[in-house]
């Protein structure tokens, strides 16, 4: 018997009934099976082993190049798998499924967050970082063959945020674990910036779910767990996800739209139009990155933009958009 049979039959002996076996996992195109990892493991390292995946480390969480300890779109990944996979044993929940949807979550994001992907909505209409992160695993990687995930995995990315609820339990579980890593996080990175103190927090806040972000993430993670027990779905208690909602609009007011943050917001939105703009009017810079037979459609462009990094799509603009210091000794 194989070790992935093994682990296939485990699953079937600890994990619960309504949890995702990684044995009835479906893809678009067959593969032979591999002989020692599930179908949900290869799918984790094919996104950890991914281009969009490396390029998180470098992407903005909430601070625009920020010091050493503050968060990025990486490190918010990993927190959320973290979550994920405490709440997902806790049930007897597929781990390998939930940390595969984790890890894959957020690659769709944009330069600088969320300004970047409103800016590209603002440009073009309609989009949106998750479908974009099933654009990257499914479409772009590889050069354009793609990851081939699982149907599950490929639904739990989709559906972690928008109107869309994940078919399984574990992508569930990612739903609501992306919302308590960026909150209690982005918190913690705000009371390091200097932005806010504990007694900011409203009173609910601090009561409920606690004052550090420890505390907070243990609170909601236990409630969790209480109240999806031998249940058919991820759910919390009404209490507590009220006190989360009162958090969340907590944040955006102070942080997401900070008086304070929103010069450097502005100027991101800024650099991602602009870039937009200048392959928009200089299709042919992109020839070589697409690959498609020299024609450059306005999804190439959404794609490429998306795809870039913080620093570099700095870079690109001061390179377009800047005039360079003539020096005639040069």
């Amino acid at each position: 018997m194989q070790v992935r049979e093994r682990i296939e039959e485990r699953e079937e002996l600890i994990l619960s009934p309504r949890a995702a076996k990684s044995r009835l996992a479906k893809r678009d195109r067959e593969e032979p099976l591999d002989p020692l990892r599930t179908a949900f493991q290869r799918d984790r390292d094919r996104i950890i082993h991914s281009k969009c995946f490396r390029r998180l480390k470098h992407k903005t969480q909430v601070y625009i190049a920020p010091g050493d300890h503050y968060r990025t779109r990486m490190t918010h990944t990993l927190e959320v798998g973290q979550i994920g996979r405490t709440v997902a044993r806790a049930l007897q929940l597929n781990e390998d499924l939930v940390e595969a949807i984790a890890m894959g979550h957020d690659v769709g994001h944009t330069p600088f967050g969320h300004v970047g992907e409103y800016a590209l909505r603002d440009m073009v209409g309609h989009f949106n970082h998750n479908e974009q992160s099933l654009r990257m695993l499914e479409v772009l990687e590889k050069n354009g063959a793609g990851l081939n995930l699982t149907k599950e995995v490929r639904d739990g990315i989709l559906g972690h945020t928008g109107s869309h609820i994940p078919l399984t339990m574990e992508g569930q579980i990612i739903r609501l674990a992306d919302r308590i890593a960026y909150l209690c996080h982005d918190f913690d990175d705000a009371q390091r910036a200097g932005m806010l103190e504990v007694t900011d927090l409203p009173s609910e806040v601090r009561e409920v779910l606690g004052t550090t972000p420890s505390a907070m993430i243990t609170s909601m993670v236990m409630d969790m767990v209480r109240e999806s027990t031998d249940k058919d779905s991820i759910r919390m208690s009404q209490d507590v996800t009220d006190v989360m909602n009162i958090f969340r609009r907590f944040m955006f007011q102070h942080v997401y739209m900070a008086p304070t943050l929103i010069p450097d917001r502005n100027r991101a939105a800024h650099v991602v139009k602009y870039l937009f703009r200048y392959y928009l009017e200089n299709p042919e810079l992109l020839r070589s990155e697409v690959g498609h037979d020299n024609i450059v459609s306005l999804t190439d462009i959404v794609d490429y933009v998306a795809g870039l990094t913080d620093q570099y799509a700095i870079k690109l603009f001061k390179e377009f958009y800047i005039p360079k210091i003539w020096d005639p000794g040069t």
